[in-house]
């Protein structure tokens, strides 16, 4: 294949646009997803990224910036979810498994009642080769405001994550950190609306913190290492897609499943090697 060929996706200006939405929202998804593996919060992730739907829906109704329901939707999942796990005997991954369902089919409800030229699957899907340049701008707002208040805060959520007892006696505002945590995620699955849709969002809010988990062993590198992964899976997995003429958010998430299984593979090699040598040490001895 000529040089020609290989760059002729970087040569129209709605793959332009699909990049640079996907290194815009590469950096706080791969931000929050480290703390969300810290927190086993994986659920919480796919929880939000659903029950934002009806808040889109009613949004469109009220003739509001969809943006705005999104996010009350997202928070009001979160704060739903976490009223419900306080008070009452049902774990939390159950709480949150029957808001997000019975949002999301809440969302589906009101979609289908209403008469519109919107279609459901750039909403559950993502339409990257459609995005627009309001829609670029609102990604990056958001992309650098969670990315700004994640590094000036990453050491207080990081003690949060590992030991919010630890966390309350230092005199960190808990409760703050906490919901601060979800409104980030509740802004961030609005920014990959557009590059990701609903229901593949999880996977960029989860994946690149696994793979840097596998991979890496200090949290300052696990970052750098997520937000690495993420974007380099992001412009790779649109980038396959223009030859494979398919859509550009599965084919990213099918780069991170490649890649997470390549680092689990690694991982067992090097246990199983620290293994060998650590019983050698010893009958050596």
């Amino acid at each position: 294949m000529s040089l020609d060929a290989l760059l002729m996706p970087f040569q129209f200006g709605f793959m332009q646009n699909a990049f640079f939405l996907a290194v815009l929202v590469s950096v706080p998804t791969a931000l929050l997803s480290c703390f969300l593996v810290l927190k086993g919060w994986a659920l919480m992730g796919d929880a939000v990224s659903h029950a934002v739907l009806p808040g889109v829906v009613l949004a469109y109704i009220l003739g509001l910036p969809l943006i705005v329901g999104a996010f009350f939707a997202g928070m009001t999942c979160a704060l739903a979810t976490g009223y419900l796990s306080y008070n009452s005997r049902v774990k939390q991954d159950t709480v949150m498994g029957v808001v997000f369902s019975g949002m999301f089919g809440l969302g589906i409800v009101l979609y289908v009642s209403i008469d519109t030229n919107v279609h459901l699957s750039h909403i559950l899907f993502g339409n990257m080769l459609g995005v627009e340049a309001n829609e670029l701008w609102t990604a990056g707002l958001i992309s650098l405001a969670v990315s700004a208040a994640i590094a000036l805060k990453w050491k207080d959520l990081v003690l949060h994550a590992f030991d919010p007892a630890q966390a309350q006696a230092s005199g960190l505002p808990v409760a703050w950190l906490h919901y601060g945590l979800l409104a980030a995620l509740s802004l961030t699955i609005v920014a990959t609306l557009a590059a990701a849709g609903l229901i593949l969002a999880i996977a960029l809010l989860i994946a690149p913190g696994a793979i840097a988990f596998l991979m890496v062993r200090r949290f300052g590198a696990m970052l750098f290492v997520a937000i690495g992964v993420c974007m380099a899976s992001m412009i790779a997995g649109t980038y396959l897609s223009f030859f494979l003429d398919s859509a550009p958010a599965p084919t990213i998430v099918l780069v991170l499943t490649a890649l997470f299984i390549v680092a689990f593979v690694r991982r067992l090699i090097l246990t199983r090697r620290a293994s060998m040598r650590a019983v050698a040490a010893g009958d050596a001895r």
